[in-house]
């Protein structure tokens, strides 16, 4: 399966994302791809992670489900700082939380949202939130406020 073919024929991801998506070196693409389990399939699903070249932080995880002789976006979450994963037939996404003047490397904490698939959906089953330390990087900047579980 390539990743790049799915994401660049998915209807549902945005034009500026795909104009964007181009190798940072020769053919080598900021994309991850995980295969296994997700929605109880024949065939196996596909999560892809699209990430910047330069710092690889997260833009954008989509899950593709295959349907007869396609495969067909499921899930997608476009932010910034975000990136999915397989954990035991469970998708589980992590978004990084910035208060205001956090670097890109130091973010003040994390969402991770666990979701399962129910149906024909993925419906969330878990949410946490993570606080990092302000020990590390320069250990300025506001305590971010809790960020409130997302809706389903």
């Amino acid at each position: 399966m390539d990743p790049i073919a799915l994401l660049k024929a998915d209807p549902k991801i945005g034009g500026r994302l795909k104009t964007d998506l181009k190798p940072c070196v020769a053919d080598a693409y900021p994309v991850d791809a995980s295969y296994g389990n997700l929605t109880n399939s024949a065939s196996p699903d596909v999560v892809v992670n699209v990430m910047t070249c330069g710092d690889a932080v997260g833009i954008g995880t989509y899950v593709y489900r295959r349907q007869s002789d396609r495969y067909e976006n499921v899930f997608m979450a476009e932010d910034a700082a975000v990136y999915a994963t397989i954990d035991r037939g469970d998708l589980v996404v992590t978004k990084q939380v910035y208060a205001k003047g956090d670097p890109v490397a130091y973010p003040s904490g994390e969402d991770v949202i666990t979701y399962r698939w129910s149906g024909n959906r993925f419906t969330q089953h878990d949410w946490v939130h993570n606080d990092y330390s302000r020990a590390v990087g320069d250990g300025e900047g506001a305590e971010p406020a809790p960020s409130a579980p997302p809706a389903d």
